[in-house]
């Protein structure tokens, strides 16, 4: 009897914590996300769209801009999943590795702007907590973070680039053949 007492007391403890910890959501990081992503887009609006997107036009043109700039403002300004819809300005071959450099940018954005991958903010937060808890800050925890991912980024559009490239002539020296 004692097992099955135990069992109900915690089952509805279980569903007492999911509920507070909404609450602590709602009440704290949403707020919070809906004023940044606001925000985002206000200034957008403000720049204007067709500017927008003529500097993104150019900024396609160029391997160091297409995966660190780009992939870096996709994020901030359209978040994850819409990030990925830059992709139409770089040319199919360099679609791969875009969609990388977005994707691998995802998580170290999430100190700095948790709105632009709001659904991830818990692995960033279990992070913080731990590193908080060592005595050390958190912010600077979000800016390396950020940094070393625009390196990381960099570094992963360039390699898949020349990879995608590569197996592109490859395929087609077998279709000669």
């Amino acid at each position: 009897m004692k097992y099955i007492e135990w069992f109900g007391k915690n089952f509805i403890g279980l569903f007492e914590a999911g509920g507070k910890q909404f609450m602590d959501f709602m009440t704290g990081i949403v707020p919070l996300l809906i004023v940044l992503l606001t925000f985002t887009y206000s200034v957008i609006a403000f720049i204007g769209q067709e500017r927008v997107d003529k500097a993104i036009r150019y900024c396609s043109k160029y391997m160091i801009l297409r995966y660190s700039l780009m992939p870096m403002l996709s994020v901030m300004m359209l978040t994850n999943p819409m990030a990925y819809t830059f992709g139409k300005f770089v040319k199919e071959e360099e679609k791969p590795a875009f969609y990388d450099s977005v994707v691998s940018f995802l998580h170290p954005v999430t100190g700095l702007f948790p709105y632009a991958n709001a659904g991830e903010l818990f692995v960033y937060l279990g992070i913080a907590n731990g590193v908080m808890k060592a005595g050390y800050s958190q912010s600077s925890l979000a800016v390396r973070y950020f940094l070393v991912g625009i390196v990381v980024i960099l570094m992963r559009g360039i390699v898949t680039e020349r990879l995608t490239k590569f197996l592109i002539a490859k395929e087609a020296k077998s279709v000669k053949a």
